[in-house]
């Protein structure tokens, strides 16, 4: 079905184009050169993060994260081993979506997921730890949302960093309405 929409789309947009004059042939060429150009630009940024990630791991701080963490996470995750493998991918991951880097969290919270299915020998389906899991990193909260400043700077923002107030407002709001959800959703199922 939705080959059929997005097809039509496709169609009507080329059409709009067409009667109202706008410069398809220009956006067709243009665009996707555009779309390299920023994916180049965030790719800095991302081999920083992601670089400064693994020097983290390798001196140790991120074991000091994850005890800070483990407090914290501790609680949302009362079955898993707190010195496991599982706790730490995860630990790993909640620190890199901190620093506003989903796509370093990314490797981390696929380990973590696979080590959650071993530690609770979860088959097919989803356990209770994992649906918090998915929730907390997908609305995750964010300290320092660098791919945002990136791109802001990139577009000639004059202050590409005012918009972190809102982030961490909008992301603690978030994280708190989909956990508490996710917490209640779970205690349902057992009764």
């Amino acid at each position: 079905m939705m080959k059929y929409i997005f097809g039509l789309l496709i169609i009507l947009s080329a059409a709009a184009s067409l009667i109202t004059g706008n410069g398809l042939t220009e956006a067709i060429l243009n665009e996707p050169v555009r779309a390299v150009e920023l994916c180049i630009y965030l790719c800095g940024g991302m081999c920083f993060w992601g670089g400064l990630m693994r020097i983290a791991e390798s001196s140790g701080l991120t074991e000091k994260i994850s005890s800070v963490l483990g407090m914290v996470l501790g609680k949302l995750f009362p079955g898993l081993d707190k010195n496991g493998r599982a706790f730490r991918a995860i630990c790993m991951n909640v620190t890199a979506n901190l620093l506003g880097l989903g796509n370093a969290a990314t490797p981390a919270g696929i380990e973590a997921v696979k080590e959650m299915a071993k530690e609770e020998g979860a088959g097919d389906t989803a356990t209770p730890s994992m649906i918090i899991f998915t929730v907390l990193n997908t609305a995750s909260l964010t300290l320092i949302p660098s791919t945002a400043i990136s791109l802001r700077i990139k577009y000639g923002s004059t202050a590409p960093a005012e918009i972190i107030p809102a982030i961490w407002i909008t992301s603690a709001v978030s994280l708190t309405a989909a956990l508490t959800a996710a917490i209640l959703m779970n205690r349902g199922k057992k009764k």
